[in-house]
């Protein structure tokens, strides 16, 4: 399996965004393995909307509420099993969005790090540009080297920072792969103008 698992240094700091920027660049295909909040719209559907080529592989687990998978699984009565997210067939890349950041638990057992291990694609760290930054990214580093997964590098959203920026290489000895500048509206004709990946996809030939 070629392909990325985009994660993020918390929720709400744009994984969905570069998913599909990272999809649509690259000519692969997306898959959210556990969808949370469906109550409120899913992230299949947003990619779908932003980059309308990409082939969509449905999520194995979808929960109503927007809270953590091993939360809103329990409030539905219901438990996810690790092993039960299998990967969709495709001949493509695919580009696995996580849910929420590395330690965020699946159930009683399990953390999305453990997804992220069994998966055994390499990860893309997605962090805020701003205050505070600088020790979630870090922390995420931290972790997924804990546990031996490898990270391709980090992407920023937000307005350019480059005390942060440098931090991030420096300390976390982590490349920032790109900076993703605010967009004025977040549509699939702003992110057909953003400039595709500088980076090629891990496992195929540039």
């Amino acid at each position: 399996m070629t392909g990325v698992f985009v994660t993020g240094t918390d929720t709400g700091v744009g994984k969905t965004l570069i998913s599909a920027w990272l999809a649509h660049g690259w000519g692969a295909d997306y898959w959210k393995p556990i969808q949370t909040g469906a109550a409120e719209g899913t992230d299949s559907a947003t990619v779908e909307s932003l980059a309308p080529g990409v082939i969509i592989h449905p999520p194995s687990v979808v929960l109503q509420a927007p809270l953590s998978p091993f939360e809103a699984a329990k409030r539905e009565r219901r438990r996810i099993d690790l092993s039960a997210l299998e990967p969709p067939a495709t001949s493509h890349p695919l580009v696995v969005e996580g849910a929420g950041g590395v330690m965020v638990p699946i159930n009683e057992l399990a953390l999305m790090i453990d997804l992220m291990v069994r998966l055994r694609l390499p990860v893309v760290v997605v962090a805020r540009s701003g205050l505070g930054t600088i020790n979630h990214t870090l922390m995420t580093l931290e972790m997924l080297r804990r546990r031996h997964v490898p990270v391709l590098g980090v992407v920023m959203n937000g307005q350019r920072n480059p005390g942060n920026r440098q931090a991030i290489e420096h300390f976390g000895g982590t490349p920032v792969l790109a900076e993703i500048q605010p967009l004025p509206a977040v549509t699939a004709s702003m992110l057909a103008s953003l400039p595709p990946p500088a980076f090629p996809c891990p496992g195929l030939t540039p």
